[in-house]
């Protein structure tokens, strides 16, 4: 079985957290972790990585301007638009987190303040995340398995039908 591996990918234009994230998601067997200074590069990177076998995270950083805010909910909006399976998540101030929720009120998945336990939050919600995206992928794979079992059975109750009256005699 191989292994599920989460990108993680960091919009931090001032790198104000950027490295707290790389320290704490810092096995890369499990992680793969980038940070990006310009929007440009952010979107090229989740254009790039459309593999839906690993989860994705996008992690934006917002700051106390109304037209960040507004930038962070377009940005959102066309990260959703490319792909609706990446989770995100707003780090912010803790004195703004009322204003950002009014402005950006759909597509962002965790919103978490900017203080001492930013970090442990967001490591939290990454791993909240994952486990949806795991149950997401296995509640796929049993409904598959049940398809095929399901169709397996039917075709069987058919042969078994079509044998008995074709071969009564060796019933």
């Amino acid at each position: 079985m191989n292994k599920l591996k989460t990108t993680l990918a960091c919009y931090d234009d001032f790198r104000w957290f950027s490295e707290d994230v790389r320290s704490r998601f810092d096995d890369t067997s499990k992680y793969i972790v980038s940070s990006f200074v310009s929007v440009e590069d952010f979107m090229a990177y989740l254009e790039k990585g459309k593999d839906h076998r690993n989860c994705k995270i996008a992690i934006l950083g917002t700051h106390d301007t109304t037209e960040q805010f507004e930038m962070i909910g377009r940005l959102t909006s066309e990260i959703k638009s490319l792909d609706p399976k990446i989770g995100i998540i707003l780090i912010c101030t803790p004195e703004k987190m009322d204003e950002i929720k009014k402005i950006i009120p759909v597509n962002v998945d965790a919103y978490i303040p900017k203080n001492a336990n930013a970090i442990i939050r967001l490591h939290n919600a990454v791993k909240k995340m994952i486990s949806e995206y795991g149950i997401i992928n296995y509640r796929k794979r049993r409904n598959l398995s049940l398809y095929v079992l399901a169709g397996t059975v039917l075709l069987f109750i058919i042969l078994f039908i079509l044998s008995r009256l074709k071969y009564p005699h060796l019933f």
